[in-house]
């Protein structure tokens, strides 16, 4: 369609208009060459290559939809036109802009008068897929606009061959580039320097056209770019999204150029067009990393013409959301070009154009109006990175991390976050950190801490020795468990004789007592040898005695499933495996009584009288369950003058230790009625208790896994103590050990001999340094001192060998992986002064429980991982040494009181696996953490994440330490209550 305005004013202006839809398909064509309006209410397609829309000036309105297909062209003004009146006229000289650029008249008609060349008007969508160009392009009352990436709209070249900005010429033709938002490049021929075209018009809301090379009378000229405006100050676009370009580039000098007679001119010297303006009202935008919005400048002439300076481009956002309704307006990956264009020969490049944004409102900064920087605030109008000043770093914390905010920062202080969520706000300290300054501090809050200890301990003193009082009892007396008689009760005089009847007539049948091998563990239980000691040969047949003791034995064993427990407790907390075995020794040792008592016929006995009554055995144990003993009795019906043997008669005696030297059971001398009473033949009872209390109050000393030094104490003080006190009644005592068992298990005790075997036992020692059987040393003596009976002697044989100082080295020892345990816990002198101590254990306890809790607190700081680590590795074994100590100050009874501050020792010294697994945690975050710190950490601040992560476990392990030491003089002040017995002078240890 072909439309000829021929000039005439009437005809001037055409308009076309349909109803619903317009398509072009099949290279279709409307030109005009005058003024051109399209109105419709539907579509408009140019669907395909060669489809054209075109006139000098092109108004597009009332549709619904504008679609320009790929190949197809929207075109205002004319390709090659003639300077003819319908021309349209550019306000190439204007000093300001038409208004209607920036405030276009709301109705969409074809007026002449109008800057535009080529409007779209009251459209909803526009797709370019195609071209648009024209000088002055204009979008109104638009809502949507997609340039896809075979689409372009341009201006580029349509601007002024002159304007404001055009480049100066010289007389030989030579131009500088034309300038507009840059300098135009100056030109430079043989010497002469040809200045370019100044920048004009205004950033902040630029619409000017770009300006030319300044020589318009040649056809080489170049032209500035033309300006692309979409959108209005009142009807802004609500999207523009581009994958092609937009261009209003300013055009550069060709290689050949013609005059208007069409004669070829070759190097005329002008310089480039400088860039166009885009203009664009809009609300948000899309760029594509391939899309393009350019007005760069033109290049000038290979003869030294300048080049064009850069153009103007302008986004000037309709409604800026801020705050929390702040939502990114752009979404620019595609470039934005405004640089000057190249001079050629020697001329000088054009200057960069500008591109610029609205101004932005506080907390958003930049062309497209973004967030300030993390870390920055805003509280100033403007678009300048300069304007986000840095967040100051002393209103940080030292774990705190900026954070962004929706809409940016637009006033301090800057809001920020703790860098993990175990750190709280606002000072981003640790559950511990916040719970010591919330007290004032590190100093404040152990000061703090210490005065309500003291003050708890002392009320816990005063509660324990209101509630928990004991009588002491006096030194010389045997412990209570020795004797059946209570001389408590001085107003039951006819009952203690009466007891003190059966114990007399009870020794006066005694024959032997023979001891149980082996520790009473699940790994070897008690077993007897399968042979009757010589000393019973004469009152038991041996057969049935091997039925007994093999019957013994197998009662005596345990089952599986209770070492079972026993290891897995070991594993997951020792003390409960302790009190897990004692509570199965005590029912095995029970066992055994009952069967001796009332289960077995005694048909190994010789004595009917003891097969009837089920008597002439009788069991009996230790108070720790490690040694028990099996005491053969007369029946009465013997009738047999040498029985029961006297007690010189019985030499040499063994006297087996209980105990095994460890911490929970120390060695010492089981001093029972029949012992005493046998020992009373020759030795006054008060001597002998007196004896068993010091020889005890020794044997406490003896660490196991330390016994050769140990021992050589307890082998002096029998020497300079004992013997020489003993020697008056012609009896002599020696330390020895005994048979081991297979496992190498090994019992030791005392041999008793006459005071004239002494010198036989001192030969017990082999000349190759092995031990012999004691036997040995009193047939010695039986041959040499010819007191006893050789027929007695013959049948007394006790495997095993004496103990003295010279042969103390040669002892073999067994260390288990609880020896270095042994170095923090064993057994040691009292001190006395049992009140203070017991405020000093009040003081440590409550100390290791807010310790306990502190370093929870921290390690829950850290991490749940490590929370639960060192809370159950091993179970729990951190907070039950409270409870066991409580337990241990507020009980009854010295022999209770003891027994539970020795379980209360080893929960304490079991939580130090615990405090390691705590420090290993904390070592572990720290070397992790430590290349993180910040560097406006103040060092002496307390700070578990720093290099002050040791102090609580080390103060626990201290704590602990010192614990175990006080826990033993508890334990030594309540077991020995006369502290003469460590008297280095006999005569004060006898005399007491």
């Amino acid at each position: 369609m072909l439309i000829d305005g021929g000039g005439d004013a009437i005809v001037a202006t055409s308009l076309l208009e349909a109803s619903n839809l317009i398509v072009l398909k099949e290279s279709s064509v409307i030109h005009s060459n005058a003024n051109l309006g399209v109105h419709g209410q539907g579509f408009l397609n140019l669907s395909g290559p060669g489809n054209m829309i075109e006139s000098q000036r092109l108004i597009l309105s009332l549709f619904f939809s504008i679609r320009v297909g790929p190949g197809s062209v929207l075109r205002g003004p004319l390709e090659n036109a003639s300077d003819d009146d319908m021309k349209p006229r550019l306000y190439c000289d204007l000093q300001e802009c038409p208004m209607e650029l920036i405030h276009p008249p709301e109705d969409c008609n074809v007026n002449s008068s109008l800057p535009f060349t080529l409007q779209i008007c009251r459209v909803e969508d526009i797709i370019v897929e195609g071209m648009i160009t024209g000088s002055v392009v204009h979008f109104h009352w638009v809502r949507n606009v997609v340039v896809r990436s075979s689409g372009a709209i341009s201006a580029s070249g349509l601007g002024c061959t002159g304007g404001l900005g055009r480049g100066k010429v010289s007389d030989n033709g030579l131009a500088g580039g034309a300038g507009h938002g840059g300098r135009g490049g100056d030109g430079y021929y043989n010497g002469t320097i040809v200045e370019g075209g100044d920048p004009y018009g205004d950033a902040g809301l630029p619409c000017e056209l770009g300006s030319g090379s300044g020589n318009g009378t040649l056809s080489g000229s170049t032209a500035g770019g033309g300006i692309i405006v979409m959108g209005s100050v009142e009807h802004a676009l609500s999207s523009l999204s581009v994958y092609g370009s937009l261009r209003a580039d300013g055009e550069s000098f060709g290689e050949e150029v013609k005059k208007k007679d069409d004669k070829m001119i070759s190097n005329a010297g002008p310089g480039g067009g400088s860039g166009g303006t885009i203009l664009l009202f809009i609300h948000t935008m899309a760029l594509s990393n391939s899309s393009t919005i350019s007005t760069v400048g033109g290049h000038g002439s290979p003869d030294g013409g300048g080049g064009g300076g850069g153009g103007r481009v302008h986004f000037h956002w309709s409604d800026i959301p801020v705050g929390d309704e702040y939502m990114p307006i752009a979404t620019a990956n595609g470039s934005i070009q405004t640089w000057g264009g190249f001079g050629r020969g020697r001329g000088r490049a054009g200057g960069n154009g500008t591109v610029t944004g609205k101004t932005c409102p506080k907390g958003l900064y930049g062309i497209f109006c973004e967030e300030c920087p993390v870390g920055t605030f805003k509280n100033a109008l403007g678009s300048d990175r300069a304007l986000c000043s840095d967040c100051p770093l002393h209103e940080l914390p030292s774990r705190g991390i900026y954070i962004a905010v929706r809409g940016g920062v637009t006033e301090r202080p800057c809001p920020y976050k703790c860098i993990s969520d175990r750190y709280h706000m606002p000072n981003c300290y640790t559950a511990l950190e916040e719970l010591v300054y919330t007290f004032g501090g590190p100093w404040l809050f152990s000061f703090i801490l210490l005065g309500l200890l003291i003050l708890l301990a002392l009320v816990l003193s005063v509660a324990r020795m209101k509630y928990a009082a004991w009588d002491e009892l006096p030194a010389l007396v045997p412990p209570q468990h020795s004797s059946r008689i209570d001389h408590s009760f001085p107003f039951l005089e006819s009952l203690n004789e009466v007891l003190e009847t059966n114990r007399i007539e009870e020794s006066q049948g005694h024959v032997h007592r023979m001891y149980f091998m082996g520790p009473n563990t699940f790994g070897e239980p008690w077993h007897l040898p399968r042979c009757p000691p010589e000393q019973v040969t004469d009152i038991v047949y041996e057969d049935a005695f091997n039925r007994f003791v093999d019957e013994v034995n197998g009662l005596a064993a345990y089952q599986w499933w209770e070492g079972s427990i026993y290891r897995i407790l070991s594993v997951l907390a020792y003390p409960l495996a302790s009190s897990w075995l004692q509570q199965r020794r005590k029912k095995k040792l029970q066992q055994l009584r009952d069967f001796v008592r009332s289960e077995y016929d005694h048909a190994c006995l010789r004595s009917c009288r003891s097969r009837a009554l089920y008597e002439g055995l009788k069991v009996a144990a230790t108070s720790d369950l490690m040694l028990a003993y099996v005491d053969f009795f007369l029946g009465g019906d013997e009738k047999r003058v040498d029985l029961p043997p006297h007690l010189h008669q019985r030499f040499p005696i063994s006297l087996v230790f209980g105990g095994d030297g460890s911490y929970m059971a120390p060695l010492s001398l089981h001093s029972d009625n029949i012992l005493t009473s046998l020992m009373s033949q020759s030795v006054p009872p008060t001597i002998w208790y007196r004896l068993v209390a010091g020889l005890n109050a020794q044997l406490r000393l003896v660490r196991l896994g330390h016994l050769k030094i140990t021992f050589g104490h307890v082998i002096s003080w029998l020497e300079t103590h004992a013997n020489p006190a003993l020697s008056a009644y012609g009896i002599h005592i020696d330390l020895a050990w005994f048979q081991p068992t297979s496992s190498g298990y090994c019992q030791f005790g005392l041999v008793v001999c006459a005071t004239g075997n002494e010198d036989a036992s001192q030969s017990i020692e082999s000349q190759d340094g092995s031990f012999v059987p004691v036997t040995q040393s009193c047939l010695l003596e039986v041959h040499r001192g010819n007191q006893l009976s050789e027929q007695m002697m013959t049948h007394k044989r006790i495997f095993g060998g004496l103990l003295h100082s010279k042969n103390l080295r040669k002892l073999k020892l067994r260390r288990t992986i609880c020896y270095p345990f042994s170095f923090i816990l064993y057994n040691t002198k009292p001190i006395g002064h049992q009140d203070l101590v017991g405020l000093f254990i009040s003081i440590l306890l409550l100390a290791d429980i807010s310790l306990v809790l502190l370093t929870l607190l921290q390690m829950y700081s850290i991490s749940l991982l490590n929370f639960l680590l060192v809370l159950f590795v091993l179970p729990l074994g951190l907070l039950f040494p409270f409870p066991a100590g409580i337990s241990a100050l507020f009980s009854q009874g010295p022999r209770r009181s003891a027994g539970l501050a020795r379980v209360y020792a080893l929960w304490n010294i079991t939580s130090l696996i615990n405090v390691v697994v705590a420090f290993i945690c904390g070592f572990v975050h720290y070397m992790i953490h430590s290349s993180k710190k910040h560097s406006n950490f103040q060092s002496w601040n307390f700070s578990v994440d720093e290099s002050e992560w040791w102090m609580l476990p080390s103060g626990l392990v201290l704590c602990k330490i010192i614990q175990a030491r006080l826990i033993d003089y508890h334990v030594a002040n309540q077991e020995i209550q006369d502290q003469s017995v460590y008297s280095n002078d006999p005569e004060v240890f006898w005399q007491s």
